[in-house]
C-alpha cells in the first residue's frame, strides 16, 4: 500500500495492556496516558477508567485536549472481579450490569465514543441458549442506559470459547446472532469488536471471521497470541509481535488488514478505529512494546 494508513484508520493502543500497572484503574494513569496523548503516531486510545477521584478531572481534561478517539474498555471491570453479563444467577447478572453502567458514566466524562464489554463464561451446551438470551437482555439494558445520556455506542468483543477466556461469545456466528438481536430491539449503533489475536484461539481465518461480522463491525484490535501449551505466554496474553512461538506477525497482520479492506471496514469513506493490544513481559518495557507495534505496522503496510 503506497497511501498512508492515516487515510483509512485511526491507529490506537490499549492503555491498560501496554501499561499493565494501570489495568485495574490504579497506578500512574495520568502519566502513562500523557505518553500516549503526546505521541503523534496514535489517533485513538482504549482507556479503562480511573479509581483515583483526585485525578479523574485531569484525565478527562487530557483526553479531551488530545483529540484522541476514545474507546472505553470496560472488559477489566468484568474480568477482574469475575462478573458476568450472561450469569444465570440474577444477583450476579444485575451486579454486572450496574458495574458497566458506572463505566458508561465514566465514558461520558472522558468523551468516549464507544464502550466495549465481553460476554461471561460459556455455561455449557445445556444452558447456552438461556445464557444467550440473558446476554442480549443485559446488552439492551446497557444500550438503553447509554442512550439516555447521549450517543455512546456499546460494543461486544468477540473472545474465545475453548482456550483462555472461554466466553459465551465466542464464535463469530454467535456474536452476529447477539448483535442482530440487540440492533433489532432498537439500538442500531450497537456493534462488535474483533481482535486479530483471538483468531487463532477461535480457529477462524480473517476471511471467515470478518466476512461473518462485517455488517456489525465497529472496532478492531490488532495483537498476537501463543498457541503452544508449553509456552508461558500460551493463550490470550497479548505478547508483542515477533515473540518466539507467536501466532501473528507481519504476514498475518498484513493479511488481516487486507481483509479489512476487502469487507469495506477500511475505506476512504471514514477512518476506522484500529487499535493495538500488546503487553510487555519479562524484561520488555512498555516503551519497547509501543515501538514494536509501530515497526510491525510499518512493515505490514508495505504488504497490504
Amino acid at each position: 500500500m503506497t497511501k498512508h494508513w492515516d487515510l483509512f484508520m485511526k491507529v490506537g493502543i490499549v492503555h491498560g495492556m501496554v501499561f499493565p500497572e494501570c489495568l485495574a484503574g490504579e497506578g500512574p494513569i495520568l502519566e502513562t496516558l500523557t505518553k500516549i496523548a503526546e505521541d503523534g503516531f496514535f489517533s485513538a486510545v482504549d482507556y479503562g477508567g480511573c479509581k483515583d477521584a483526585s485525578i479523574k478531572g485531569d484525565v478527562a481534561t487530557l483526553l479531551k485536549a488530545s483529540r484522541l478517539t476514545i474507546n472505553f474498555s470496560a472488559q477489566p471491570a468484568l474480568l477482574l472481579p469475575k462478573l458476568d453479563l450472561n450469569a444465570l444467577d440474577d444477583e450476579l447478572r444485575n451486579k454486572s450490569i450496574q458495574a458497566i453502567k458506572s463505566c458508561v458514566d465514566e465514558a461520558y466524562e472522558v468523551g468516549a465514543e464507544t464502550l466495549t464489554v465481553l460476554s461471561g463464561p460459556y455455561p455449557g451446551d445445556a444452558d447456552s441458549e438461556k445464557a444467550m438470551s440473558l446476554l442480549i437482555d443485559s446488552l439492551k439494558q446497557l444500550c438503553e442506559y447509554a442512550k439516555s445520556q447521549g450517543n455512546l455506542a456499546i460494543c461486544l468483543e468477540v473472545f474465545d470459547r475453548e482456550i483462555d477466556k472461554r466466553s459465551l461469545i465466542g464464535p463469530s456466528e454467535s456474536a452476529v446472532e447477539v448483535a442482530k438481536a440487540v440492533r433489532e430491539a432498537g439500538y442500531p449503533t450497537f456493534g462488535l469488536m474483533h481482535d486479530l489475536s483471538h483468531l487463532p484461539l477461535l480457529y477462524e481465518t480473517p476471511a471467515q471471521a470478518l466476512s461473518t461480522t462485517k455488517d456489525y463491525l465497529t472496532l478492531v484490535h490488532l495483537g498476537n497470541c501463543v498457541m503452544d501449551q508449553s509456552n508461558p505466554l500460551y493463550g490470550d496474553k497479548h505478547p508483542i509481535f515477533g515473540v518466539e512461538g507467536g501466532a501473528n506477525d507481519v504476514p498475518e497482520l498484513a493479511e488481516y488488514l487486507r481483509t479489512l479492506f476487502d469487507i469495506g471496514y477500511l475505506s476512504k469513506r471514514k477512518r476506522a478505529f484500529v487499535s493495538f493490544e500488546v503487553k510487555p513481559y519479562g524484561n520488555e518495557t512498555s516503551e519497547m512494546a509501543i515501538v514494536n507495534v509501530k515497526r510491525t505496522l510499518k512493515e505490514a503496510w508495505t504488504l497490504v
